[in-house]
């Protein structure tokens, strides 16, 4: 898919600071609207656009299975893409603008009714989500081209996570309040002008991004077909076993979310800690910080696989605590630095997978490989994720705007507590059969460090 051998540099040249900052503006600015997207979505389908729980849930997921498959056409795209700009790089610039613009039509809400309310809604999301696709995937297939060195890789994707989990705090954190000032009871206009303020930031950051970042290993001699880029995946079973475990991991991180606001709102009658909680969240920053010692210490597998059982812990004892508020902020809160944690490390890991299969197969797919990777396990697992817990709130009876039953506040509580916790458990599984594969990361290094 990408040239069969790439041309680079091997000297472990330190990244300068202000790219390393650019390149979390990438994560930034792509999460201010993608979380908002995942976290607000399904609420705004149900309470405020006037969607049945049934027919939003659905929704969710058919568009999702639609542009979920649009990934490896952008890692296609990406692999045979050639501009003075670089690979991956020119994308920030060409699709920040189109993604910003289709989210904030997503949030609006038009005067329809019956089938064309449903079409509207299903279409806007679609294009928003293969839009966000298109500029999600370059994020992750562009670091291994910003550098050969596997330490260097660490830390960038370490800055990148950073970046991306102020953009999660800020879409966890402000959007509500922005709808409460802006709309003043009028949650419709509230969301539309929330979202023209978050799209406007997430442009900046794009733009800042594309301007800083260079490209020094993306050099290609060859392109080579999507067979042949297929064929990188030929017995490269880091790379399944990655795409196992992000994929389950997203399906468990979208089902916290989606039922999130469900929870405080009915569960534990506290709508306002949303805010709350989203915003003291932003604690996982620090496990992200700590991600290149923590790799250091042990190693990616092991890193992975702790921050997906102390996610899942965290969420277990949600059940102990009950309707107890600060206790729920607290142990969420803690939640979230394993889900940051755990969702950092698949991008990373990517990055030796591109290795391995070049390795294995004499192949460099960085746009395809990663595209799957990434972008197919985040969509795939997004809607899944947002499919499921509605159709649980809807089989328990969820009414939307209403006091629920007790039945159905059972169908929030394991929506929210115990099926993520399940969820990240099982994404954790694939990884104990990663170690071999890490051993020999440092041979597969040498030998590539030899054919360049």
């Amino acid at each position: 898919m990408a040239s069969v051998i790439n041309e680079a540099p091997q000297e472990k040249a330190e990244i300068p600071l202000f790219r390393k900052l650019s390149y979390s503006l990438t994560d930034f600015g792509g999460n201010v609207l993608f979380v908002s997207i995942s976290t607000y979505l399904l609420y705004f389908y149900t309470d405020v656009f006037g969607l049945s729980i049934g027919v939003a849930g659905t929704i969710l997921l058919l568009t999702r299975c639609i542009d979920m498959f649009d990934a490896p056409i952008w890692g296609f795209l990406i692999d045979h893409t050639h501009t003075r700009w670089g690979q991956s790089r020119p994308y920030f610039l060409w699709l920040c603008l189109p993604f910003a613009v289709f989210t904030w039509l997503t949030f609006m809400t038009p005067n329809l009714s019956g089938t064309t309310k449903v079409v509207y809604a299903a279409v806007t999301y679609v294009i928003a989500g293969i839009l966000y696709t298109g500029i999600s995937t370059p994020m992750t297939s562009i670091l291994p081209n910003l550098t050969n060195d596997p330490e260097q890789r660490t830390v960038l994707n370490s800055y990148r996570m950073v970046g991306g989990n102020i953009g999660l705090l800020i879409a966890n954190s402000v959007v509500l309040p922005l709808v409460q000032l802006f709309g003043q009871g009028n949650d419709r206009k509230g969301f539309s002008i929330t979202m023209i303020v978050m799209g406007v930031v997430s442009i900046a950051a794009f733009l800042i991004a594309f301007w800083n970042l260079r490209e020094v290993n993306a050099v290609s001699t060859q392109s080579i077909s999507l067979k042949e880029s297929v064929k990188a995946t030929k017995s490269n079973w880091p790379w399944v076993l990655i795409v196992l475990t992000n994929l389950f991991y997203w399906i468990g991180t979208t089902v916290r979310s989606s039922a999130m606001i469900y929870y405080f709102q009915y569960n534990i009658h506290a709508k306002a800690l949303v805010s709350v909680a989203g915003g003291l969240s932003a604690v996982a920053v620090v496990g992200m910080i700590l991600i290149p010692l923590f790799v250091k210490k042990t190693n990616k597998r092991t890193v992975l696989i702790g921050a997906l059982v102390l996610a899942a812990i965290s969420n277990l004892l949600l059940q102990v605590v009950g309707a107890n508020q600060v206790a729920v902020v607290v142990f969420y809160c803690l939640g979230s630095i394993g889900t940051g944690v755990a969702a950092a490390m698949p991008f990373l890991m990517l990055a030796d997978a591109v290795d391995f299969g070049e390795w294995k197969n004499g192949i460099r797919a960085s746009g395809f490989l990663t595209a799957i990777g990434s972008a197919f396990c985040v969509k795939a697992g997004s809607g899944i994720g947002g499919f499921v817990p509605s159709k649980i709130m809807q089989y328990f009876g969820y009414v939307p705007n209403h006091a629920q039953s007790a039945h159905s506040l059972v169908g929030i509580n394991f929506s929210f507590v115990w099926l993520p916790a399940i969820l990240f458990l099982v994404a954790a599984i694939p990884m104990f059969f990663y170690a071999k594969f890490e051993k020999n990361e440092a041979a597969v290094q040498a030998t590539l460090a030899k054919q360049h």
